[in-house]
């Protein structure tokens, strides 16, 4: 099977042949699917303050779960990077600047009364301004991502190693400021910073996966076998441990991605893949609804299973509030309006990591 991506004689990605790559879409898919489990599994036990079976799912993933997605999000970055600032900063920052401010007003909308119930609404109106200081909910990874786009756009002529080496100490770090911004900075860049520097390297890792599967899964069972076993001994926390197992973690699902993409299985993924930022931006509301209708009535004793169930729900219920949202002419809701384009629109594959 031909390629996905191709690398250039000069080391340089160049843009795939395809309008999408289409390992990129599994691996998004699935990393998405990993981020509703975790909001699900986790909002779930702690409201019905005891654990289930998806616990163990939720842990063995987070030491690769949001590095994966961070590594992605840079893949096509050195497509784009020397574009003009006007155009980049349409692409990389007000593209997620628009949804984070439409959806953390709606978030925050459905929050208000409670909010307003425990203090006064004048400290509700006061913790909505915060917002735009301190990322609310479920948002953080829009609000940082533009951070990272500027970043290395405004470090682009800098000695590269040297960046990431600074990269990786502050991972490495643990720093605890107490804002989501810097933390997760700190925690996340080194991730987004060297998918943007090795990706052809990536490419080329998945291209091996592609031609050569048994292999790949013969490394996907190793690295199945190594991440749950220091996870369940409790050093995937651990300084440098953490770092491995993040881009360990992140090449595994970039393989495994490669090779649902080879044989054309579990469609599912590569779909949730293309509308991540869909499910991303409203899966908050069919999770919380599920939840709190399967906790009340207690129709469903198992924990692990009502986990499972407000995963799948939050998954479905967003595309569902996707489709209505097309249908009733609310477009604004996951396509940015004309009005809020600082430059012209381009149709370009190298958008795909960005959706």
């Amino acid at each position: 099977m031909a390629p996905s991506g191709t690398i250039a004689a000069s080391g340089g990605l160049k843009a795939p042949a395809a309008a999408r790559v289409d390992w990129v879409d599994y691996a998004k898919g699935i990393c998405i699917v990993m981020v509703v489990m975790m909001h699900s599994v986790l909002g779930v036990e702690l409201a019905a303050g005891e654990t289930g079976f998806m616990h163990v799912l939720v842990a063995f993933a987070k030491p690769f779960r949001m590095p994966d997605f961070f590594l992605i999000s840079g893949l096509f970055l050195s497509l784009v990077i020397d574009r003009d600032w006007r155009s980049y900063l349409d692409r990389k920052v007000v593209h997620f600047a628009y949804f984070y401010v439409v959806w953390v007003t709606i978030q925050f909308g459905f929050k208000a009364p409670a909010f307003a119930a425990e203090t006064s609404w004048r400290d509700a109106g006061l913790l909505y301004l915060e917002s735009f200081v301190e990322p609310f909910g479920t948002l953080w990874f829009i609000y940082l991502l533009p951070i990272f786009f500027v970043v290395t756009k405004l470090t682009r002529r800098m000695p590269q190693p040297a960046i990431w080496l600074v990269a990786a100490a502050l991972e490495s770090a643990r720093i605890s400021t107490g804002w989501t911004a810097i933390d997760e900075f700190c925690a996340r860049f080194i991730y987004f910073y060297s998918g943007y520097l090795f990706a052809p390297y990536v490419f080329a890792l998945s291209d091996r996966a592609r031609n050569h599967p048994a292999w790949a899964l013969t490394a996907l069972a190793t690295w199945v076998l190594v991440n749950a076993g220091l996870v369940a001994l409790g050093a995937s926390e651990w300084k440098i441990v953490s770092l491995v197992l993040g881009f360990a973690g992140a090449c595994a699902i970039i393989t495994m991605g490669t090779l649902l993409a080879r044989v054309q299985w579990l469609n599912v993924f590569r779909f949730c893949g293309e509308h991540s930022i869909v499910i991303y931006l409203a899966f908050f509301l069919p999770m919380a609804a599920t939840r709190t209708l399967l906790l009340r009535t207690g129709i469903i004793p198992d924990i692990g299973a009502v986990s499972l169930i407000v995963t799948i729900a939050g998954v479905i219920g967003s595309l569902a509030i996707w489709q209505i949202a097309l249908r009733l002419g609310g477009n604004f809701l996951f396509e940015r309006p004309d009005a809020f384009w600082i430059a012209p629109k381009k149709t370009s594959a190298v958008l795909q990591a960005a959706e």
